[in-house]
């Protein structure tokens, strides 16, 4: 999609890319403003196109931050994570010289859920004055790379994914044998293709993530993780990636559907402080 294209549908908006493929900053939209059918459009179609948008400047309270999001769907609860006070559906990112970043893996936002993100919104709130910066990496992209061989070989497989992380926190957190196995029930593991179709664009993208991915279904362990590493390892070629450094009030909007992401672990022991509302998905094939 061209700057000029997104300039025909709203004169106010501008899109500058960061790379060729994935990646492009927003200019002409204040998010604490109400978005009209024309922008919501555009702001759509340009996700659709880079796969994740950036926001400079966005001064704005969680009610700004939830409205934006529900513009794309509804919001999900994050059953593990931690969330800001009185607002269950804002995840409170906080890392710090106590509680380092970990969030430094490659991954698509809950793959475990049978539903999984169909994007998720994310706005710094204090960030470090350099570093814990956040790549994303282009799983279109990532696919055409594959050799023909490998493409054969993922054509119609499915993989488990399944919240492990999650459960072990839960664990160390003192949660009862009971209480897991509750949340075992309410979130079983699942099945989800290799290769996604994405719903509304029609592409295929690499679907399995070093965060969630269990094992392909049907395929002896050890041929399945030597494939599965091939496949994670695919996020890592520049190539396919862009780099967004953050400042107080930038704010990422990305496609869980089309795109990984990694955030930057190398800014301890100084404070970064985020907050990410998620929008809910559909089922994966």
């Amino acid at each position: 999609m061209s700057q000029a294209a997104v300039r025909s549908r709203t004169a106010a908006l501008s899109i500058a890319p960061l790379t060729p493929t994935i990646g492009a900053e927003v200019s002409g939209i204040h998010l604490s403003k109400p978005v009209d059918e024309e922008t919501r459009a555009a702001l759509r179609e340009a996700l659709l196109e880079w796969k994740v948008i950036f926001f400079r400047e966005q001064d704005i309270t969680t009610e700004q931050h939830l409205a934006f999001a529900r513009n794309f769907g509804e919001l999900e609860v994050h059953p593990f994570a931690p969330h800001k006070d009185g607002f269950p559906e804002v995840l409170a990112i906080t890392h710090d010289r106590d509680r380092p970043g970990k969030e430094n893996k490659w991954h698509s936002d809950v793959t475990w859920r049978e539903c999984p993100s169909l994007g998720s919104v994310l706005r710094a709130v204090e960030v470090p004055e350099v570093g814990g910066d956040t790549l994303f990496s282009d799983m279109y992209a990532a696919y055409d790379g594959l050799s023909d061989e490998v493409k054969e070989k993922i054509e119609g497989a499915v993989a488990v994914h399944d919240f492990a992380h999650f459960r072990v926190l839960m664990q160390k957190r003192g949660k009862t044998p009971e209480e897991i196995e509750a949340m075992n029930r309410k979130y079983p593991k699942v099945e989800h293709p290799v290769v996604r179709t994405h719903p509304e664009t029609g592409r295929k993208g690499i679907y399995v993530n070093v965060a969630f991915t269990q094992h392909i279904v049907g395929m002896e362990k050890e041929a399945s993780d030597a494939l599965l590493a091939h496949l994670y390892a695919q996020a890592a070629i520049p190539e396919y990636q862009c780099r967004f450094r953050w400042k107080a009030n930038s704010i990422a909007f990305w496609d869980n559907r089309a795109c990984q992401h990694y955030a930057v672990s190398d800014y301890w022991p100084a404070l970064r402080k985020m907050e990410r509302v998620t929008i809910i998905g559909d089922r994966p094939y």
